[in-house]
Parts: C-alpha cells; structure tokens; sequence
C-alpha cells in the first residue's frame, strides 16, 4: 500500500503559517511606497519577530516523546504527478527552524550598516528565510527541491549587488557550484518517482514512499552519489568548498551569517532527511569517504585560516574546518557522533554567525578586515573585546562554552568508529586554538595606534542587541545541553537505525521498523 495514503494531517497549518510569514513581509516592502529605511527596517523588524515567535511556539508544542514527524500538512499539488505538498517536523529539524528564525531577525537588527536599497536587501532576507524555513520542513521530494533552488535566488542578489569588489565573481561561482549538483539530484528526484511508479503502483515524491522502494545496489550507489554531490557541495565537503571563502568575502556581513549560520547546515541535514532513509546500504558504503573527507576538512581547513591575512576569510576557512566536525561526527554511525554533529551544527551557527557580526563591526568603520591594520583594541573597544574574546573561546571549543559539548561529543564518536581518524580530529582542536588565539592576539592586543585608529568607537546599543542573545547562547548551551540533545535523540537514532539495518539485508524488518518509526500512520499527526 502507498504510504501516502495512510498519511494523516495534523490539521495544524503552523508550518505553513511560519514559512510564509517572511514572504508576506518581503511582497510589503517591495510594493508600499516606503519613503524612509527607518519603515523598511520596522516593517522587516515585525516580520522577523512574528517568524521567530512562532518557532517559539513550534517549540513549545513540541512533544519529545513522539519519535516521527509532528505538525504534518498534506495537501494535493499536482495529482497527475503525484506532487503533494507535504511538511512536517522531527527535532532534527526543530532546531534547524529556530536557528534560521533567530539569525535572520538578527540579521534584520543589524541591516543599519546597508547604505543603498535597503527596502530591497530586506525582503531579499526575508525571501531567503522563507526557502530556508521550506527546506528544513519538506517530505516531498519536489517540494524540498523547490525550496532548495529558492534559497539561491536572494543569496545571488544579496551577494552580487551589496557585495565586495569582486561580487559579481562570487556571486556566480556560488550558483554555478550549488545549481551543478542541484541538477544532479533533480534527476534522481525523477527517477526515483519512475520507480516508485513500478513499484507503488502510482507516481510519488513522498519521502516515505521513497523509504520502501527496493533498489539494487547499485541504483542504491548511483542514486546516492547524485543526491550527496548536492549536498556535500552545500556544506562544503572537501574538496569541494572553493566557493565558500569568495562568496563569504564578498557577501555583505548580514550574508555571510545567514551563509555560515545556517545555509552550510543544509548539505547535512539533506543528507539525514534523505540520503540516509532512502539509501541506507549506499550511505554505509559511502560512511568512510565521508569520514576521511571530513578530517582532511578539518585539518586543511584550519592550516589555510592560520595563514589568512584577512579576518573574514579566516573565519571563512574556519567554517571548513568546523563543519568537518560535523561531517566526522555523522559518519561515525553511532549516538554520541550524530547527536555532536547535529549539536555542533547549532553552536557553529551561533559562534560563526557572531563573529562574522564583530567582524562587520570592525569593517564598517575601517573599511578594512586586514589583521595587521589593527591592535591594542582592548584599550579602546573594552567591550567589543570582551565579546570577540568569549566567542573565540566559544570557536576552539573551550570547556563550559557551546562548543566544547558539540566537539566532545564528536571526538567520542569518531574514536569508537576509527581512533586513526578521531586522532586526526583532536589535531584539529589544537590548530583551531593557534589560529583563533592568533587572530585574537594581533586584533586585540599590543600597543594602539591612535593615528590609525583613533576614531574606532566601541559596540553601539543595536550591536549590543544583536550579540547579547548569541553570548547568552553559548553558555546556555554550554552548561545545559540536554534539551536539545533530548529532542534530537529520537531523530538520531532513527537514522541509525538505517544506516545499520542494512548490514542485514538490503531492505529488511528493521527498515520498515525505521520508517515507520520517522513516518508511519502511528506517529503522524501527533502534533499539537
């Protein structure tokens, strides 16, 4: 029987509601007659307020003791082709939702430094909201490609029009990276539904009907490969991260921390959410490459940021390295891996995110990142130094700090999967200290030149505003994890349970077990 038959709507539409809250807000800023940035910020302002509240409530209905999807929407799209529009949250995703909501309000908070078309720049983040909000909440194959390719769009724009000198160049490299390997996974988005056509007895893009295909092994090998290209260009796994440092020198400072905060994250979460359930046998296979990639990420990544001269290229090259953690950490295939990928999936999202913000602070009164044309900013920025000192603390994963949970957690994992690898890993926490405390030093200690940088002014009350949340973060998550590590476990281990049930057979008991678990009609529908 076709698993979409049985689906259940919840009868929530809260979902719906949160996804299109941003575009309502970014369709009033392109058509109302705004004479002044001050109306364009406020009504972005509402919107991005409105779109984080109502994750809030998301999270406050979330049941943690319901292991499948929770708010499920069903609606038929375009039954001819068996095209449903089908959303639905699991912990996984919970936090990926609350990530983008926060970030993007602010992004909007700290959007003062946009000089030209603010209007436009606004909606352009509130659109890009939107596709990532769509994403992170897809089960339907077609859908999530649509939101997929419609985070593109703004990005482009935002980098290519408010970027540095060279944005154009970046802006184009990002789309040519991204769109190749989005292509190739359309075409296994086709094929599978062919297959499901064969075997289901009607065309679906249903992610849990995908679940029940039977596929040989080598459709499994072929499939996968096409889905993880786009995906691990996304995240980006080495060697295929060579756009990132452009497009984060040249996204304005509002794009780079939407890039690395939470748009990085979305390789991975593709890679939980459909690689794994749909190709178990091939993502086994695949588990060590991953693995080894994710390690020479995290070296490479951290020797390249050691040697920037640029500080945002630094923390760009820095986000290689981190997100090779969490490449490590998913490929461990056990609990203590996936639950520190997914962890540090969050914390990278606020400690980057913040220091792509301090970064913005600097740049915007100098006009300059270069490290050497600063020094002794203790003297004259007390504050902005204290901050950029708890989130480099934060980034090399000092104990009490969010980072330490996520990273601690990872190096277990990886050290049960292959201690060879996890001791390559722990080189990485050592070269992510010497950069970070490098780039520290020279930026915030020694003498200061008042000719040079007389002029510098410490964190106004907006940057205060926009940090003090990330600050708060990092300790919150650093001395209390357990909540999110609670409402992630269930989502853990029912990736697990693919990745390991086809050491038994290709399509077993304990799969249907899985996917009834992640989709089945006894979990569905149990959103509040």
């Amino acid at each position: 029987m076709n698993t979409l038959n049985s689906l259940a709507d919840s009868g929530s539409y809260l979902l719906t509601l949160l996804m299109l809250m941003p575009t309502v807000g970014a369709v009033l800023l392109c058509i109302l007659p705004l004479k002044s940035d001050g109306a364009a910020r406020l009504i972005a302002t509402v919107f991005g307020v409105l779109s984080f509240l109502l994750s809030l409530c998301l999270a406050a209905k979330f049941d943690q003791g319901v292991a499948g999807m929770q708010f499920v929407e069903r609606k038929v799209w375009l039954p001819d082709f068996g095209i449903h529009y089908i959303m639905g949250i699991d912990g996984l995703s919970l936090w990926m939702i609350m990530l983008t909501t926060a970030l993007t309000l602010l992004v909007i908070l700290a959007s003062k430094s946009i000089e030209k078309r603010l209007s436009s720049y606004l909606a352009l983040i509130l659109l890009l909201e939107t596709g990532m909000l769509g994403t992170f909440m897809a089960l339907d194959g077609v859908v999530f490609y649509v939101f997929w390719e419609l985070m593109l769009i703004p990005m482009y724009f935002l980098i290519g029009v408010w970027g540095g000198k060279r944005r154009v160049y970046a802006a184009l490299k990002f789309v040519l990276y991204t769109a190749f390997g989005s292509l190739l996974m359309l075409v296994a988005i086709a094929y599978l539904a062919w297959v499901s056509s064969e075997q289901l007895g009607g065309w679906s893009f249903y992610l849990g009907d995908w679940m029940r295909l039977s596929l040989g092994h080598k459709e499994q090998l072929w499939l996968f490969s096409a889905f993880a290209l786009a995906f691990a260009i996304k995240v980006p796994i080495f060697p295929l991260h060579t756009w990132l440092p452009d497009a984060h020198v040249e996204a304005p400072t509002g794009g780079s921390v939407i890039l690395a905060g939470v748009m990085l994250k979305m390789g991975l979460y593709g890679l939980m959410r459909y690689g794994v359930p749909v190709f178990p046998a091939a993502a086994v296979e695949f588990a060590p490459v991953f693995a080894t990639l994710g390690v020479i990420g995290i070296v490479y990544g951290a020797l390249v940021a050691w040697v920037q001269t640029d500080m945002k290229k630094l923390v760009a090259y820095s986000s290689v390295s981190h997100l090779g953690f969490c490449v490590l950490g998913f490929s461990a295939m056990n609990l203590q891996g996936m639950q520190g990928c997914i962890l540090q999936m969050i914390n990278h999202g606020v400690s980057t995110g913040a220091l792509f913000f301090l970064v913005g602070v600097l740049y915007d009164q100098k006009h300059t990142r270069e490290i050497s044309a600063y020094g002794g900013l203790a003297t004259k920025l007390p504050i902005f130094s204290f901050v950029f000192l708890v989130f480099t603390l934060s980034s090399i994963g000092l104990p009490l700090t969010n980072g330490f949970v996520g990273e601690f957690l990872i190096l277990i994992g990886s050290w049960q999967y292959d201690p060879i690898l996890g001791g390559f890993a722990i080189s990485g926490v050592i070269l992510g200290a010497m950069y970070m405390l490098s780039l520290y030093r020279r930026v915030v200690f020694g003498g200061f030149d008042e000719t040079k940088n007389g002029d510098l002014v410490d964190l106004n009350p907006t940057e205060k505003l926009v940090l003090a949340p990330l600050l708060a973060l990092v300790f919150i998550i650093g001395l209390y994890p357990q909540p999110i590590l609670n409402s992630t476990e269930s989502s853990a281990k029912i990736i697990l349970g693919f990745m390991f049930s086809p050491k038994l057979a290709n399509k077993t008991a304990d799969v249907s077990k899985a996917q009834s678990l992640a989709f089945g009609t006894v979990e569905m529908g149990k959103g509040r």
